[in-house]
């Protein structure tokens, strides 16, 4: 027969056990009865919540290494690749478009630059980093997968691939426009940042709808 003392005991065990003491174990609890009562709309959340602290990560990388590329000869090198069609001034349209010269900028013949090649590997290098870093908290910590990681990773890539040449696309059609007005209105150094904020937004935005259904299919529980 235990007594009351042994019981205190027995009960402070238990909640340690499942989340600890103090507000910190008190809204892990918490959160373990929400995931066990709605676990889709606890996943989601989750999932939203990694989402944006990925997003604002991107949101730090990429003004850092858009100036350490732009300190390189790359801002001269032209990369413009996979022409699909074409513009309404009747100039080739590119899915990957990033002219020679620094944003904001004009060469001789009246051409804008589009950061170049330095721009595309600042922008691609910090997806890239985001991306892992996603793949890795996501599949442990919002869909807590079991399942093979070598072949969801295949999947992931594959989907990643996909999101950057559409997002690249899309990016073709607001990207001139987008920097224009954000240096017209608020200056070079600080329009040109205004709009690397807003296009890693966008392409956030583009992977959170399009990410979270697969990563519902590849992130299986064995």
């Amino acid at each position: 027969m235990t007594t009351a003392n042994e019981d205190a005991q027995e009960d402070a065990q238990s909640t340690v056990a499942v989340g600890g003491r103090g507000p910190v174990g008190a809204i892990r609890r918490g959160w373990a009865r929400f995931d066990a009562e709605h676990h889709g709309i606890a996943e989601f959340i989750m999932f939203f919540i990694v989402c944006n602290a990925v997003t604002v990560l991107q949101l730090v990388l990429m003004p850092v290494f858009k100036w350490l590329f732009g300190l390189t000869p790359l801002v001269a090198t032209s990369f413009q690749v996979l022409p699909v069609g074409h513009n309404f001034d009747g100039s080739a349209y590119y899915v990957f478009d990033y002219a020679a010269g620094a944003i904001g900028t004009t060469d001789a013949a009246g051409i804008a630059g589009g950061g170049g090649l330095a721009y595309f590997l600042a922008v691609e290098l910090t997806m890239a980093i985001a991306q892992v870093i996603n793949f890795i908290t996501q599949r442990k910590v919002t869909f807590k997968s079991t399942g093979s990681v070598w072949k969801a990773a295949a999947w992931y890539v594959l989907a990643y691939v996909i999101i950057t040449i559409g997002a690249a696309a899309l990016q073709g059609l607001y990207k001139a426009p987008l920097y224009r007005w954000c240096i017209n209105v608020m200056g070079g150094g600080a329009g040109a940042t205004a709009a690397d904020l807003i296009t890693m937004i966008i392409n956030c935005t583009l992977s959170f709808w399009v990410f979270y259904p697969i990563m519902k299919l590849i992130f299986k529980q064995q």
